[in-house]
């Protein structure tokens, strides 16, 4: 299944992030072809929620990513957009998980997508975050925001490893007991 464009004009070009750029010259015609990665049918959806979309729902997301495999989609977003923590990523490199190409996404962006699970990991997210008409289980957990910690350099890095912990038991507990 992909998406097919077609474009008459010989001098377009694009850069794809997946799929091929198939080139039909005879009829000086592009055609432009995104195929899709096969998806398991059974895969749920799962958006990871939280204020700036920074640390704890970023982490979130790559524990839940890895601990489920092939059996999830998993999105996170923010009712604000604050970038990627760089210690957020330092921390979980730490583990063994890369979250160095995860991009910090509005809420806003995932409108009309029909999720499976919802989890907010901040109180200020739930009770900020929009309605959005969706058939989605709704979890909630408030951990502790790391980027809000102060003190040393060292003490700052444990205040991200000590969330870092809590947010990668409960995801290995949310993905034994939902997305079996």
């Amino acid at each position: 299944m992909g998406i097919c464009w077609r474009f008459y004009n010989s001098s377009i070009k694009t850069k794809l992030t997946e799929g091929i750029i198939v080139e039909h010259s005879k009829k000086k015609e592009f055609i432009f072809k995104i195929l899709k990665p096969k998806t398991n049918l059974n895969m749920k959806k799962v958006l990871v929620l939280c204020t700036g979309n920074s640390c704890r729902s970023q982490i979130a997301e790559g524990y839940i990513r890895h601990f489920a495999g092939a059996k999830a989609e998993v999105f996170s977003a923010g009712v604000e957009t604050h970038g990627v923590n760089p210690k957020a990523i330092e921390i979980m490199a730490e583990d063994g998980i890369d979250i160095s190409n995860h991009t910090s996404n509005n809420i806003t962006e995932y409108h009309g997508v029909d999720f499976d699970f919802v989890i907010t990991v901040c109180d200020n997210a739930k009770e900020r975050c929009p309605f959005f008409p969706t058939k989605a289980q709704k979890f909630h957990e408030n951990f502790p925001d790391p980027a809000k910690a102060t003190g040393t350099a060292e003490e700052i890095m444990e205040a991200f490893r000590y969330t870092r912990t809590l947010v990668k038991d409960y995801c290995q507990k949310f993905v034994t007991d939902n997305l079996k």
